[in-house]
């Protein structure tokens, strides 16, 4: 028994470390190109010769032209992030209670041709919904771009819940109708405190979903100071001379906020997502 378990083991860490490297090596040069200039950027060295904070304190100083709005803009990227976080954990909360706990007629229907769409791969959307936001007069708006993600993360965010709250024994809810408690009161007092685990999995997901986000910001938003951060990094990809150690630093900084945030709560991402991928 215990050689097998070796073996099992042993398997496990042979795939496991080139995986590991294979998602450590791109970090890895993102970091050293951060701390380089220019001429040991282009040295392509394991270790720089003389490594500097420079690049970041440019950044963080805001004294280069592609980062005039630098701050503005990941404020920009937090709010967003933030408004998809919000909305669409309280519209999946109440869409997954409606179906799976007060079974709203045609609510299951409903959900499963949300999910169908995510058979049209989200950049064929981007112009129907680019069109969409312009009719509504909402372009170059961070709503155009909140309100787009939030109809991309809901119906998966839905359907994780719903799945989730199917689990739940239906007697907590008999009990508490004896009780004489409302569906609001059995929202309140039951659903939300046996759900919290799932819904802060499905907030963490759709925020960083809408932290990533680049091709619907680039789409939707304009003007300089509603850009995000993340389609404002695209800019440096356009010029000839692009500042690459620049770049890698604003990077590595617009890579913190998820990281801290991902680790926070990853054991909820994980029990979170877990708990409602399989129905019992």
């Amino acid at each position: 028994m215990n050689s097998r378990r070796i073996r099992e083991d042993v398997r496990l860490f042979l795939v496991a470390i080139p995986v590991l490297l294979w998602t450590l090596i791109p970090i890895y040069h993102l970091f050293i190109l951060s701390i380089s200039n220019e001429k040991a950027m282009l040295a392509g060295k394991f270790w720089p010769d003389e490594p500097t904070l420079q690049n970041y304190r440019i950044v963080l100083n805001q004294q280069h032209y592609y980062l005039n709005n630098f701050w503005l803009q990941l404020f920009n990227s937090f709010l967003v992030a933030a408004a998809v976080g919000v909305i669409t954990l309280f519209v999946a909360t109440l869409a997954a209670f409606s179906i799976s706990r007060l079974r709203t007629p045609g609510g299951r229907t409903i959900m499963n041709l949300a999910l169908a769409t995510y058979l049209i791969p989200a950049a064929f959307l981007a112009v129907p919904m680019y069109k969409a936001m312009g009719s509504y007069g909402m372009l170059n708006s961070k709503w155009a771009l909140i309100l787009a993600m939030v109809a991309l993360a809901s119906p998966y965010a839905i359907w994780v819940l719903k799945q989730a709250s199917d689990k739940l024994p239906a007697e907590l809810d008999e009990a508490a109708v004896i009780d004489g408690a409302s569906p609001l009161q059995i929202f309140r007092l039951v659903y939300l405190p046996l759900m919290a685990p799932s819904m802060v999995a499905i907030g963490v997901y759709a925020l960083l979903l809408a932290w990533n986000e680049y091709l619907y910001a680039f789409l939707l938003l304009s003007n300089e100071k509603q850009l995000t951060l993340a389609v404002a990094l695209g800019q440096f990809l356009g010029a000839d001379d692009s500042p690459w150690n620049i770049l890698m630093a604003t990077g590595m900084i617009y890579a913190l906020p998820p990281m801290v945030i991902y680790y926070t709560f990853r054991k909820y991402m994980v029990s979170g997502l877990t708990a409602g991928a399989v129905k019992s």
